[in-house]
């Protein structure tokens, strides 16, 4: 079983800059940005185990994730998280539907991915904001807070999918955080 250990931030412009900086300096490994869709997948079982399933759209890949909250410690988030490639999103899209899963809320999201020490940093923007993420062991998260000089940061508890919920538009019955962009 694979367990996502994870801690949320909110930023702002200046801290996000203050950030990459400090992780420049630092010498943390850039591993690059990318643009993302998620597609949010509710019902069921899903439901009852305070549970999602997610399918990412990333530059034409496909990654399907199984997610369940298992505990949450000082703004430190643990999942139980299983996740893997999928070759043909639209048929993906049609079996989680036809196991009477329903869609939910999609958002999008740009993310910058820094490995740094022990940890991995990524510095996501989504059309209602700006945050950090660290992923790791407890230890581990609790040391790169230190060596950032983040401590004073505002932790963010809501995951994205409820953020995206609270922000973003309903269409269709699906609620939508997207970017606005050009037609």
């Amino acid at each position: 079983m694979s367990i996502e250990i994870e801690k949320k931030y909110r930023l702002d412009e200046k801290r996000r800059g203050e950030v990459t900086a400090r992780l420049r300096e630092l010498k943390a490994e850039f591993m690059g940005e990318a643009f993302e869709e998620n597609y949010l997948h509710r019902g069921g079982d899903l439901k009852k185990r305070a549970a999602v399933l997610r399918l990412r759209k990333i530059d034409g890949r496909a990654i399907l994730t199984y997610k369940e909250r298992i505990g949450h410690d000082s703004g430190i988030k643990q999942r139980i998280e299983h996740e893997t490639d999928v070759a043909d999103a639209a048929a993906m899209e049609r079996i989680i539907e036809s196991l009477g899963y329903t869609l939910n809320a999609v958002y999008e999201k740009r993310r910058q991915t820094w490995n740094f020490r022990d940890v991995v940093v990524t510095l996501d923007e989504l059309p209602f904001g700006l945050y950090m993420e660290i992923e790791g062991e407890v230890a581990a998260i609790e040391e790169a807070e230190r060596t950032l000089e983040i401590q004073d940061l505002k932790v963010e508890p809501r995951g994205y999918p409820r953020l995206a919920i609270e922000h973003g538009t309903l269409v269709n019955n699906i609620c939508e955080a997207r970017f606005a962009h050009d037609s």
